[in-house]
Parts: structure tokens; sequence; C-alpha cells
């Protein structure tokens, strides 16, 4: 008898695992087994992310059915994969891919829980799935950059994964020692891309400081960084990419996928920061939630990433 648990049924696993979730966590929430009993007392009343606070089967009905963005994006990615000869590191059913692909499922589950009960564990599972997402990109950059074979960006990727969930569930969202791992996480990203790019041993000395135009992107000035060092002590990070990538890459990237991502994603990081009570945008009771579409359009990001990777040719 075949083994169904080959690389070959990854489209098919994941299909019917996230079909089986999706049934088991909305009979959950109808019954109300799930949700948060701190958040009765907030019926009526609109959210943080300005929806209004159901009594049905889900706490925020837009803002959790919104996620299921990211899990067709994701089946997409891994229906696709599971359909090509590969022709590339990033194409094909591998290792790589197939988490590249789960990770992106896995975020619309994620936030489904935080937005649909309201519960701190909620929370827990929503900021992990957006941490098993952010930190693919920027390892996946420094493996290519180095000498670590697939393996070893596994045991990285789900050491790191295992630490963050522990540290996360012990001491809240910034683990106890104020360090956001998924914003930095986007400025790792973003300076391994740069390093990919323009790699030499001089820019990998000088890539760190690309960290600091992505935090200008997001409104922090660097004068606010040296004024409050003890905050922003995590800027340290920005050096890692640089430390990680030993060696050129072998291969070279069109970029058009990527700033397509980059422009979804900021479009998307716009639209959130409306999606708050005190915006004069705010409807809690409108069926278009500003939180809704970031989810949306940060699903259409992950698919414009995904591409970009598989336009990696070797020199």
């Amino acid at each position: 008898m075949n083994n169904i648990f080959v690389k070959e049924n990854t489209f098919i696993i994941t299909l019917v695992i996230s079909v089986l979730f999706l049934l088991v966590f909305y009979i959950l929430s109808a019954l109300q087994l799930i949700q948060s009993t701190e958040s009765l007392a907030f019926i009526g009343e609109a959210s943080r992310w300005c929806e209004r606070i159901s009594d049905g089967a889900f706490r925020e009905p837009v803002n959790t059915l919104s996620n299921l963005g990211f899990m067709f994006a994701g089946l997409f990615i891994l229906y696709k994969l599971s359909n090509e000869v590969s022709f590339n590191e990033f194409s094909g059913l591998n290792k790589i891919t197939i988490l590249y692909g789960v990770a992106v499922v896995y975020l619309g589950p994620g936030s489904m829980m935080m937005h649909g009960t309201n519960t701190e564990w909620g929370g827990w599972a929503d900021n992990l799935s957006m941490i098993m997402y952010i930190i693919l990109p920027w390892l996946y950059n420094c493996y290519k950059m180095s000498n670590w074979s697939v393996s070893t960006l596994m045991k990285i990727y789900f050491a790191t994964i295992i630490v963050y969930s522990f540290m996360r569930a012990m001491f809240g969202y910034e683990m106890g020692i104020g360090l956001d791992l998924f914003g930095v996480s986007i400025g790792l990203w973003v300076i391994s891309e740069f390093l990919y790019r323009f790699w030499s041993p001089t820019m990998r000395i000088l890539s760190g400081f690309v960290g600091f135009l992505v935090l200008m992107l997001f409104g922090t000035m660097p004068v606010e960084v040296f004024n409050d060092f003890n905050e922003y002590w995590w800027i340290i990070f920005f050096w890692l990419p640089g430390l990680l990538a030993n060696k050129k890459p072998l291969g070279v990237r069109t970029y058009r996928w990527y700033f397509a991502g980059m422009i979804a994603y900021m479009s998307a990081f716009a639209i959130w920061l409306t999606g708050v009570p005190d915006s004069p945008s705010c409807d809690p009771d409108s069926m278009f939630q500003a939180h809704g579409y970031w989810h949306l359009l940060t699903a259409i990001a992950t698919i414009f990433f995904f591409y970009h990777y598989r336009s990696e040719k070797l020199i």
C-alpha cells in the first residue's frame, strides 16, 4: 500500500486539513466553546480593529473570514508546485517550497483564531503564523549566500519558531526583551534582498544601514533610534544578513515580482492604519473592513513573493 504522506500529496493533504480546520473551528465557535469570556462584556462595541464585536460564531466576522484569502493563496501555491517540473530551488515540491506554501496557508487559521475568538491564545496563534511566514524569506536568502545545507536551513527555521512560540506564550508579543521579531524580520528581508542583488565584501558591512531606510518607510527616523537606543537595541540585527552571507549568490532574480509584492504589502499597511476605532473611516457595521482588505492584499503579496523567488536563474 502506497504511503499517502509523500510530497506529491502535499496539496491534497493540506486541502483536507484546511477544510477540517474550518469545519471544526466553525462548530466550536458556533457553540461558543472557544470564545473569550472576557469579550462578552464588549459585545456590541468596536473591536481594536474597528469591526463591531459580535455574539455570533465569530467575534469579528469580516476580519475572520477575510483570512480565507491566505488559505486560498497557499493552496494555489502548493497546487502549482504539485503540477510542474522543477526548474530552480523555488519550483516543484521540495522542503523549502512546501514550507513556504504551508506557511502561507497557516497565516489564515492563525489570524482566524485571533479575530474569531478574541482570546489570548488566539493572539498567540496569530503572532506565531506571522513569524512562521516572515522569517522564511530572509533565512532563505541567507541560505543562498552561505554554505548552509537545506537541513541547516530547516533546523534554524524550526528552532527559531519553537523558541519564539515559547517566549511569546510566556512573556507576550515582544518576548519580554523588547524584540518585535516580525518588524525586525521585515528589515532583515529587505537587507538580505539588497545583499543578494549587490553582494560584495564591502556591501556585507554597509548592508545593515539599509535597515534604517526600512524604519523610515514605517515612520521611524534614525534620530529617534539613537535618542532612545535602549528601546531600539535590536537594530544590531540589521547586520546579521551581512554576517551570515559569506559568499556571493550563484543566481540572479527578476525584481518586478518583488516590487509588486512590496507595493501590495505597503498598500495593505496603509489600509491597516485606518482599520482602528479612532480612524475617521472606521465603520464598525460595514461589510468592507479595512483590516479585511489588509488580509486580502497581504495574501496577494505572498503570491507575488513566491513568483519573485521562482524568477531566479543561475549565472
